[in-house]
Protein backbone atom coordinates (compact mmCIF):
# COMPACT_ATOMS: atom_id res chain seq x y z
CA UNK A 1 0.00 0.00 0.00
CA UNK A 2 1.58 3.53 -1.27
CA UNK A 3 2.38 6.12 1.12
CA UNK A 4 -0.31 8.91 2.34
CA UNK A 5 -3.64 6.87 2.24
CA UNK A 6 -4.18 5.50 5.55
CA UNK A 7 -3.45 6.06 9.30
CA UNK A 8 -4.27 3.92 12.25
CA UNK A 9 -4.28 5.41 15.84
CA UNK A 10 -1.84 7.95 14.52
CA UNK A 11 -2.36 11.49 14.01
CA UNK A 12 0.19 13.37 11.99
CA UNK A 13 -0.22 14.73 8.38
CA UNK A 14 0.17 12.99 5.30
CA UNK A 15 -2.65 10.55 5.06
CA UNK A 16 -6.33 10.42 3.53
CA UNK A 17 -8.19 8.99 6.09
CA UNK A 18 -7.56 7.71 9.77
CA UNK A 19 -8.96 5.43 12.14
CA UNK A 20 -9.87 5.38 15.88
CA UNK A 21 -9.78 1.97 17.53
CA UNK A 22 -10.55 3.27 21.16
CA UNK A 23 -10.52 6.11 22.98
CA UNK A 24 -7.57 5.39 25.58
CA UNK A 25 -5.20 8.10 26.06
CA UNK A 26 -2.18 6.20 24.59
CA UNK A 27 -4.17 5.76 21.54
CA UNK A 28 -5.16 9.47 20.88
CA UNK A 29 -1.28 11.32 21.42
CA UNK A 30 -1.72 13.98 18.44
CA UNK A 31 -5.32 14.25 18.16
CA UNK A 32 -6.95 17.28 19.78
CA UNK A 33 -9.86 19.59 19.31
CA UNK A 34 -8.95 21.43 16.51
CA UNK A 35 -7.58 18.08 14.58
CA UNK A 36 -8.65 18.82 11.30
CA UNK A 37 -6.62 16.90 9.10
CA UNK A 38 -8.58 14.33 7.22
CA UNK A 39 -12.37 11.66 7.58
CA UNK A 40 -12.07 9.96 11.42
CA UNK A 41 -13.28 6.35 11.46
CA UNK A 42 -14.20 4.58 14.82
CA UNK A 43 -16.93 2.83 16.36
CA UNK A 44 -20.72 4.10 17.11
CA UNK A 45 -19.65 3.73 21.00
CA UNK A 46 -16.66 5.88 20.47
CA UNK A 47 -18.24 8.70 17.74
CA UNK A 48 -20.66 9.15 20.41
CA UNK A 49 -17.87 9.60 23.41
CA UNK A 50 -15.52 11.48 21.22
CA UNK A 51 -17.15 15.17 21.93
CA UNK A 52 -16.90 14.57 25.55
CA UNK A 53 -13.26 14.33 25.60
CA UNK A 54 -12.79 16.59 22.48
CA UNK A 55 -15.29 18.95 22.68
CA UNK A 56 -14.01 21.55 19.81
CA UNK A 57 -13.80 18.23 17.64
CA UNK A 58 -15.33 19.36 13.98
CA UNK A 59 -17.98 16.63 14.24
CA UNK A 60 -18.63 16.34 9.92
CA UNK A 61 -15.05 14.80 9.85
CA UNK A 62 -16.84 11.48 11.81
CA UNK A 63 -17.43 8.32 9.89
CA UNK A 64 -18.74 5.31 11.94
CA UNK A 65 -17.86 2.08 11.31
CA UNK A 66 -21.02 -0.35 12.22
CA UNK A 67 -19.19 -3.22 13.97
CA UNK A 68 -18.85 -6.70 11.78
CA UNK A 69 -19.84 -4.71 8.42
CA UNK A 70 -18.00 -4.43 5.39
CA UNK A 71 -17.37 -0.54 4.83
CA UNK A 72 -15.77 0.70 1.44
CA UNK A 73 -13.47 3.37 1.62
CA UNK A 74 -12.90 5.00 -1.79
CA UNK A 75 -9.04 6.74 -1.48
CA UNK A 76 -6.53 8.15 -4.69
CA UNK A 77 -3.01 6.53 -4.90
CA UNK A 78 -1.13 9.34 -5.27
CA UNK A 79 1.33 8.46 -7.57
CA UNK A 80 -1.00 7.28 -10.44
CA UNK A 81 -3.87 9.51 -9.41
CA UNK A 82 -6.17 6.42 -9.88
CA UNK A 83 -8.87 5.27 -7.53
CA UNK A 84 -8.36 2.48 -5.34
CA UNK A 85 -10.84 0.84 -2.81
CA UNK A 86 -10.12 -0.40 0.46
CA UNK A 87 -12.69 -2.40 2.42
CA UNK A 88 -12.47 -2.40 6.22
CA UNK A 89 -14.48 -4.56 9.13
CA UNK A 90 -14.96 -3.25 12.71
CA UNK A 91 -15.06 -6.22 14.99
CA UNK A 92 -15.52 -6.32 19.13
CA UNK A 93 -11.67 -5.78 20.46
CA UNK A 94 -13.45 -6.44 24.19
CA UNK A 95 -11.42 -4.55 25.51
CA UNK A 96 -13.03 -1.22 26.89
CA UNK A 97 -16.29 0.44 25.63
CA UNK A 98 -16.21 1.13 21.62
CA UNK A 99 -12.87 -0.51 21.15
CA UNK A 100 -12.87 -2.40 17.50
CA UNK A 101 -10.12 -4.43 15.86
CA UNK A 102 -9.95 -3.32 12.29
CA UNK A 103 -9.20 -5.76 9.22
CA UNK A 104 -8.52 -4.31 6.11
CA UNK A 105 -8.93 -5.81 2.66
CA UNK A 106 -7.84 -4.54 -0.75
CA UNK A 107 -5.50 -4.99 -3.47
CA UNK A 108 -2.53 -5.06 -1.52
CA UNK A 109 -3.91 -8.42 0.74
CA UNK A 110 -5.19 -8.48 3.57
CA UNK A 111 -4.51 -6.59 7.39
CA UNK A 112 -5.22 -6.83 10.88
CA UNK A 113 -4.76 -4.78 13.17
CA UNK A 114 -6.36 -5.56 16.75
CA UNK A 115 -5.72 -2.46 18.72
CA UNK A 116 -5.90 -3.39 22.33
CA UNK A 117 -7.62 -6.30 22.59
CA UNK A 118 -8.80 -9.36 25.25
CA UNK A 119 -9.48 -12.39 23.35
CA UNK A 120 -11.02 -14.56 26.37
CA UNK A 121 -11.71 -17.83 24.83
CA UNK A 122 -14.51 -19.23 27.11
CA UNK A 123 -16.71 -16.12 26.93
CA UNK A 124 -19.85 -15.53 24.96
CA UNK A 125 -18.74 -12.54 23.43
CA UNK A 126 -15.47 -13.59 22.46
CA UNK A 127 -17.05 -16.68 20.62
CA UNK A 128 -19.13 -14.46 18.90
CA UNK A 129 -16.23 -12.30 17.66
CA UNK A 130 -14.54 -15.40 16.58
CA UNK A 131 -17.31 -16.74 14.59
CA UNK A 132 -17.15 -13.20 12.85
CA UNK A 133 -13.58 -13.12 12.48
CA UNK A 134 -13.54 -16.76 10.55
CA UNK A 135 -16.24 -15.56 8.58
CA UNK A 136 -15.05 -12.11 7.61
CA UNK A 137 -11.38 -14.14 6.28
CA UNK A 138 -13.55 -16.90 4.23
CA UNK A 139 -10.46 -17.43 2.34
CA UNK A 140 -8.27 -14.72 2.54
CA UNK A 141 -4.79 -15.15 4.84
CA UNK A 142 -3.79 -12.56 6.86
CA UNK A 143 -0.37 -11.33 5.24
CA UNK A 144 0.30 -9.53 8.22
CA UNK A 145 -1.56 -9.28 11.86
CA UNK A 146 -0.86 -6.06 13.86
CA UNK A 147 -1.41 -7.14 17.21
CA UNK A 148 -1.54 -6.18 20.70
CA UNK A 149 1.38 -7.74 22.10
CA UNK A 150 1.26 -6.07 25.80
CA UNK A 151 1.24 -9.16 27.33
CA UNK A 152 3.74 -11.40 24.79
CA UNK A 153 5.13 -13.51 27.05
CA UNK A 154 4.81 -16.47 29.23
CA UNK A 155 4.73 -15.13 32.44
CA UNK A 156 1.26 -13.74 32.02
CA UNK A 157 -1.39 -16.03 32.59
CA UNK A 158 -4.28 -14.68 34.45
CA UNK A 159 -8.09 -16.24 34.27
CA UNK A 160 -10.85 -14.29 32.50
CA UNK A 161 -12.23 -11.37 34.03
CA UNK A 162 -15.16 -12.99 34.81
CA UNK A 163 -12.83 -14.93 37.61
CA UNK A 164 -11.29 -11.64 38.01
CA UNK A 165 -13.83 -9.93 39.10
CA UNK A 166 -15.04 -12.58 42.00
CA UNK A 167 -11.64 -12.18 43.30
CA UNK A 168 -12.49 -8.44 44.03
CA UNK A 169 -15.88 -9.26 45.16
CA UNK A 170 -14.27 -11.59 47.69
CA UNK A 171 -11.41 -8.98 48.86
CA UNK A 172 -14.56 -6.72 49.82
CA UNK A 173 -16.61 -9.32 51.50
CA UNK A 174 -13.55 -9.91 53.91
CA UNK A 175 -13.36 -6.37 54.40
CA UNK A 176 -16.75 -5.92 55.54
CA UNK A 177 -15.47 -2.74 57.87
CA UNK A 178 -13.36 -1.38 55.52
CA UNK A 179 -13.50 1.65 52.75
CA UNK A 180 -12.80 0.39 49.33
CA UNK A 181 -10.40 2.16 46.67
CA UNK A 182 -10.26 0.42 42.89
CA UNK A 183 -8.11 2.27 40.98
CA UNK A 184 -9.23 2.62 37.31
CA UNK A 185 -8.31 4.60 33.68
CA UNK A 186 -11.05 7.03 32.80
CA UNK A 187 -12.72 4.20 30.04
CA UNK A 188 -13.09 0.48 30.55
CA UNK A 189 -13.53 -1.69 33.78
CA UNK A 190 -17.35 -0.68 33.69
CA UNK A 191 -18.88 -4.45 33.76
CA UNK A 192 -16.01 -4.88 37.22
CA UNK A 193 -17.88 -1.72 38.74
CA UNK A 194 -21.35 -3.51 37.67
CA UNK A 195 -20.99 -6.40 38.85
CA UNK A 196 -19.83 -4.80 42.45
CA UNK A 197 -22.52 -2.89 42.64
CA UNK A 198 -24.93 -5.94 41.47
CA UNK A 199 -23.49 -8.18 44.18
CA UNK A 200 -23.81 -5.86 47.38
CA UNK A 201 -25.89 -3.88 46.09
CA UNK A 202 -24.90 -0.28 46.19
CA UNK A 203 -23.95 2.72 44.41
CA UNK A 204 -19.75 3.04 43.67
CA UNK A 205 -17.93 6.45 43.79
CA UNK A 206 -16.79 7.75 40.49
CA UNK A 207 -15.09 11.31 39.99
CA UNK A 208 -17.36 13.35 38.36
CA UNK A 209 -16.05 13.39 34.66
CA UNK A 210 -16.36 9.79 34.93
CA UNK A 211 -19.90 10.15 35.83
CA UNK A 212 -20.13 11.71 33.09
CA UNK A 213 -18.83 9.21 31.10
CA UNK A 214 -20.77 6.36 33.13
CA UNK A 215 -23.80 8.52 31.87
CA UNK A 216 -22.78 8.33 28.32
CA UNK A 217 -22.49 4.82 28.60
CA UNK A 218 -26.35 4.76 29.59
CA UNK A 219 -25.44 4.08 33.26
CA UNK A 220 -27.43 6.25 34.95
CA UNK A 221 -28.31 4.81 38.84
CA UNK A 222 -25.41 2.83 39.74
CA UNK A 223 -22.50 5.42 39.92
CA UNK A 224 -22.54 8.19 42.64
CA UNK A 225 -20.71 11.43 43.16
CA UNK A 226 -21.52 11.24 46.89
CA UNK A 227 -19.51 9.95 48.84
CA UNK A 228 -21.59 9.36 52.01
CA UNK A 229 -23.70 6.75 49.97
CA UNK A 230 -21.30 4.04 49.70
CA UNK A 231 -18.05 2.78 50.94
CA UNK A 232 -16.52 1.47 47.39
CA UNK A 233 -14.97 4.42 45.60
CA UNK A 234 -13.56 4.41 41.97
CA UNK A 235 -10.68 6.50 41.49
CA UNK A 236 -8.17 7.83 38.88
CA UNK A 237 -5.01 5.04 38.47
CA UNK A 238 -2.82 8.10 38.84
CA UNK A 239 -3.79 8.90 42.27
CA UNK A 240 -3.77 5.42 43.46
CA UNK A 241 -0.96 4.94 45.64
CA UNK A 242 1.07 3.30 49.41
CA UNK A 243 1.36 7.08 49.87
CA UNK A 244 -2.80 7.56 49.70
CA UNK A 245 -4.21 4.16 51.06
CA UNK A 246 -1.28 4.93 54.38
CA UNK A 247 -3.41 8.26 54.46
CA UNK A 248 -6.52 7.28 53.77
CA UNK A 249 -5.59 4.75 56.60
CA UNK A 250 -4.98 7.41 59.72
CA UNK A 251 -8.75 8.19 59.09
CA UNK A 252 -10.83 5.14 59.02
CA UNK A 253 -9.98 1.49 57.82
CA UNK A 254 -9.50 1.53 53.92
CA UNK A 255 -7.97 -1.33 51.33
CA UNK A 256 -7.31 -0.33 47.94
CA UNK A 257 -7.36 -2.92 44.63
CA UNK A 258 -5.59 -2.57 41.66
CA UNK A 259 -7.49 -4.60 39.37
CA UNK A 260 -4.86 -5.33 35.89
CA UNK A 261 -2.79 -7.33 34.21
CA UNK A 262 0.57 -5.08 34.53
CA UNK A 263 3.33 -6.20 36.97
CA UNK A 264 3.91 -3.74 39.86
CA UNK A 265 7.47 -2.61 41.24
CA UNK A 266 6.66 -1.13 44.66
CA UNK A 267 8.98 -0.76 47.61
CA UNK A 268 8.95 -2.59 50.09
CA UNK A 269 7.93 -1.89 53.72
CA UNK A 270 11.73 -0.81 54.94
CA UNK A 271 12.96 1.99 53.44
CA UNK A 272 15.70 0.65 51.62
CA UNK A 273 16.57 0.22 48.36
CA UNK A 274 15.19 -3.16 47.19
CA UNK A 275 12.53 -3.10 44.76
CA UNK A 276 9.91 -5.65 45.51
CA UNK A 277 10.06 -8.12 42.13
CA UNK A 278 10.39 -6.69 38.51
CA UNK A 279 8.51 -5.79 35.51
CA UNK A 280 7.88 -9.14 34.20
CA UNK A 281 8.04 -11.12 37.33
CA UNK A 282 6.51 -9.95 39.93
CA UNK A 283 3.22 -10.81 39.08
CA UNK A 284 3.35 -14.65 39.25
CA UNK A 285 6.47 -14.94 41.49
CA UNK A 286 3.79 -14.50 44.57
CA UNK A 287 5.39 -12.59 48.00
CA UNK A 288 4.53 -15.03 51.33
CA UNK A 289 0.76 -15.09 52.80
CA UNK A 290 0.82 -14.73 56.73
CA UNK A 291 -2.04 -16.82 57.94
CA UNK A 292 -4.23 -13.37 58.69
CA UNK A 293 -3.46 -11.86 55.37
CA UNK A 294 -5.48 -14.18 52.67
CA UNK A 295 -8.77 -13.05 53.17
CA UNK A 296 -10.55 -16.35 50.80
CA UNK A 297 -8.99 -19.40 49.65
CA UNK A 298 -10.51 -18.82 45.87
CA UNK A 299 -7.80 -16.16 45.29
CA UNK A 300 -5.51 -17.74 44.01
CA UNK A 301 -3.64 -15.18 41.42
CA UNK A 302 -4.46 -12.29 43.77
CA UNK A 303 -1.49 -10.77 46.01
CA UNK A 304 -0.89 -8.48 48.22
CA UNK A 305 1.66 -5.98 48.03
CA UNK A 306 1.04 -3.74 50.43
CA UNK A 307 -1.25 -4.42 54.25
CA UNK A 308 -3.48 -2.24 52.50
CA UNK A 309 -3.24 -3.30 48.92
CA UNK A 310 -4.99 -6.06 47.24
CA UNK A 311 -3.74 -6.35 42.98
CA UNK A 312 -5.95 -8.16 41.06
CA UNK A 313 -5.33 -9.82 37.39
CA UNK A 314 -8.43 -8.09 36.01
CA UNK A 315 -6.78 -7.30 32.37
CA UNK A 316 -8.46 -5.74 29.41
CA UNK A 317 -5.70 -7.08 27.35
CA UNK A 318 -4.51 -10.76 26.50
CA UNK A 319 -2.82 -12.89 28.51
CA UNK A 320 -0.39 -15.25 26.39
CA UNK A 321 -2.19 -17.91 26.09
CA UNK A 322 -4.69 -15.97 24.57
CA UNK A 323 -2.58 -14.59 22.23
CA UNK A 324 -1.34 -17.86 21.21
CA UNK A 325 -5.20 -19.05 20.63
CA UNK A 326 -5.57 -15.98 18.65
CA UNK A 327 -3.01 -16.56 16.35
CA UNK A 328 -3.62 -19.88 15.71
CA UNK A 329 -6.49 -18.55 14.61
CA UNK A 330 -5.51 -16.44 12.61
CA UNK A 331 -2.96 -18.09 11.14
CA UNK A 332 -1.04 -15.00 9.54
CA UNK A 333 2.10 -14.53 7.20
CA UNK A 334 3.64 -12.39 9.47
CA UNK A 335 3.11 -10.40 12.79
CA UNK A 336 4.35 -6.82 14.51
CA UNK A 337 3.31 -5.60 17.40
CA UNK A 338 1.79 -2.91 18.50
CA UNK A 339 3.49 -2.35 21.56
CA UNK A 340 7.27 -1.44 19.81
CA UNK A 341 9.90 0.31 21.81
CA UNK A 342 9.10 -0.53 26.10
CA UNK A 343 11.29 -2.04 28.20
CA UNK A 344 9.84 -4.70 28.56
CA UNK A 345 9.25 -5.43 24.70
CA UNK A 346 8.63 -8.84 23.25
CA UNK A 347 8.88 -9.20 19.43
CA UNK A 348 5.82 -11.78 18.82
CA UNK A 349 8.08 -13.75 16.34
CA UNK A 350 10.12 -14.86 19.41
CA UNK A 351 7.13 -16.87 20.57
CA UNK A 352 4.99 -17.20 17.42
CA UNK A 353 6.67 -17.22 14.12
CA UNK A 354 6.63 -20.79 14.13
CA UNK A 355 3.10 -20.85 14.08
CA UNK A 356 2.75 -18.02 10.91
CA UNK A 357 1.85 -19.52 7.91
CA UNK A 358 4.93 -18.14 6.52
CA UNK A 359 6.52 -20.13 9.06
CA UNK A 360 8.41 -16.44 10.12
CA UNK A 361 11.33 -17.21 11.68
CA UNK A 362 12.40 -16.85 15.52
CA UNK A 363 13.83 -13.88 16.99
CA UNK A 364 16.90 -14.28 19.78
CA UNK A 365 16.63 -12.16 22.90
CA UNK A 366 19.25 -10.33 24.43
CA UNK A 367 19.11 -9.47 28.19
CA UNK A 368 20.39 -6.18 29.62
CA UNK A 369 21.93 -6.68 33.25
CA UNK A 370 20.35 -4.82 36.25
CA UNK A 371 22.19 -1.84 36.66
CA UNK A 372 21.24 1.09 39.02
CA UNK A 373 19.85 4.48 37.03
CA UNK A 374 19.15 7.75 38.78
CA UNK A 375 19.00 5.79 42.28
CA UNK A 376 16.46 2.96 41.09
CA UNK A 377 17.17 -0.43 40.10
CA UNK A 378 16.44 -1.28 36.63
CA UNK A 379 15.50 -5.22 35.60
CA UNK A 380 16.61 -7.03 33.07
CA UNK A 381 14.51 -7.03 30.40
CA UNK A 382 14.30 -8.87 26.60
CA UNK A 383 15.15 -6.71 23.37
CA UNK A 384 15.12 -7.15 19.73
CA UNK A 385 17.98 -8.98 17.93
CA UNK A 386 18.47 -9.61 14.39
CA UNK A 387 16.65 -12.81 13.24
CA UNK A 388 18.98 -15.93 13.44
CA UNK A 389 16.98 -18.33 11.36
CA UNK A 390 17.89 -18.56 7.24
CA UNK A 391 15.77 -20.86 6.43
CA UNK A 392 12.94 -18.31 5.30
CA UNK A 393 12.77 -19.99 1.60
CA UNK A 394 11.32 -18.53 -1.43
CA UNK A 395 9.12 -21.26 -1.45
CA UNK A 396 7.56 -19.79 2.19
CA UNK A 397 7.58 -16.53 0.87
CA UNK A 398 5.08 -17.35 -2.17
CA UNK A 399 1.59 -16.31 -0.89
CA UNK A 400 -2.17 -16.93 -2.31
CA UNK A 401 -2.59 -13.02 -2.18
CA UNK A 402 0.32 -12.04 -3.39
CA UNK A 403 3.62 -10.17 -3.40
CA UNK A 404 4.57 -7.35 -1.26
CA UNK A 405 2.93 -5.53 1.27
CA UNK A 406 3.92 -2.11 2.37
CA UNK A 407 3.60 -0.90 5.91
CA UNK A 408 5.21 1.23 8.29
CA UNK A 409 5.72 -0.11 11.38
CA UNK A 410 4.22 0.99 14.75
CA UNK A 411 5.64 3.71 17.02
CA UNK A 412 5.06 3.10 20.86
CA UNK A 413 6.55 4.09 24.40
CA UNK A 414 5.37 3.61 28.03
CA UNK A 415 5.36 5.76 30.79
CA UNK A 416 7.15 4.36 33.95
CA UNK A 417 7.52 1.14 31.92
CA UNK A 418 3.87 0.21 33.07
CA UNK A 419 1.60 2.72 30.43
CA UNK A 420 1.83 2.77 27.25
CA UNK A 421 1.20 6.29 25.70
CA UNK A 422 1.64 7.04 21.97
CA UNK A 423 1.21 4.05 19.09
CA UNK A 424 -0.82 3.89 16.05
CA UNK A 425 0.55 3.10 12.51
CA UNK A 426 0.19 5.24 9.20
CA UNK A 427 -0.27 2.79 6.48
CA UNK A 428 2.91 3.50 3.91
CA UNK A 429 6.37 2.11 2.54
CA UNK A 430 8.47 0.29 4.38
CA UNK A 431 10.62 -2.47 3.91
CA UNK A 432 8.06 -5.70 5.44
CA UNK A 433 7.23 -8.18 3.11
CA UNK A 434 5.81 -11.20 3.28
Amino acid sequence: MEIGLISVDRWTQGSQVYFLTHLHSDHTQGLSSTWARGPLFCSRLTAKLLPFKFPDLNLSLLRVLEIDSWQYVSLISPSSGDKTIVEVMAIDAHHCPGAIMLLFRGEFGCLLYTGDFRWETSSERAKAGRTTLIEALKDDVVDILYMDNTFCNPSFAFPSRQVAAQQVVDIIASHPNHDIIIGIDSLGKEELLLHISCVFNIKIWVWPERLQTMHLLGFHDIFTTKTSLTRVRAVPRYSFSIDTLEGLNMIRPTIGIMPSGLPWVVRPHKRDDNLFGSLLTSRYNRSKWSDGDKPNDNLGSVERFHKYIYSVPYSDHSCFMEIEEFIKLVQPTNIKGIVSSSSCYVDPLYYFGRLCAGNQPSLRLHYRPERKVEGKRSVAVPTKSNIVSSNFTETNRKRKRAAKLNFLGFHASKVNALRRVQRGAKIAQSECSC
